[in-house]
């Protein structure tokens, strides 16, 4: 399979759970990373600068109509909303929160599912709550892969658990073993090309 972006979704726990799995990515690492991390919306970028200075990758916070480029992880922005257009550009938005929360999980998920179909891949961490799941579940619809922390390694697990629940993923992983696969599956990419 030809794989071309990767979302990822975490909540609670979070912030521990992205800088060990971003990390492993190494450099050369070419899909691009989209990440709704549940924060709060007056939060400063610390965890951007934080995930660049730590990261082989580029780690920078999502800009309005932005032009998507390999190897770079996008972080949604406090209190916006991130979703990956048809056009392979990202959007903002202040819409309404979704389960809650704005970044919402579910709306990167869905939207990036639409633009990239069955070439994403979707992965939900560690999280209090259950927003992702119907994400995932549409990554899987449209024909995506979908990853899974394991419930009993993440700081919270409800998010995890809800994910399992209503997707049904191809896998149920540790963080070192997701950030293998995914180091795996973008060799492929490679490989192909």
């Amino acid at each position: 399979m030809s794989y071309r972006a990767i979302v990822i979704g975490a909540s609670a726990g979070g912030f521990h759970a992205l800088s060990k799995l971003i990390t492993q990515l190494p450099e050369g690492f070419s899909l691009p990373v989209f990440v709704v991390q549940h924060i709060s919306p007056s939060s400063d970028n610390y965890m951007v600068k934080f995930l660049n200075k730590l990261s082989k990758l580029r780690v920078k916070e999502a800009d309005e109509k932005e032009k998507i480029k390999l190897g770079h992880i996008y972080i949604a922005p406090p209190n916006y909303h991130m979703l990956i257009e048809e056009n392979h550009t990202i959007s903002l938005s202040t819409e309404k929160k979704k389960n809650y929360s704005r970044p919402s999980i579910d709306i990167l998920f869905e939207t990036a599912a639409f633009a990239y179909g069955k070439s994403l891949i979707g992965v939900i961490l560690t999280g209090a709550n259950n927003d992702g799941a119907a994400g995932l579940q549409a990554i899987k619809i449209a024909g995506g892969y979908c990853i899974v922390q394991e419930p009993a390694e993440a700081e919270a697990e409800a998010m995890p658990t809800a994910a399992i629940e209503h997707a049904k993923p191809h896998k149920i992983l540790k963080l070192d073993e997701i950030a293998a696969l995914l180091v795996e599956l973008d060799n492929q990419v490679k490989q192909k090309k």
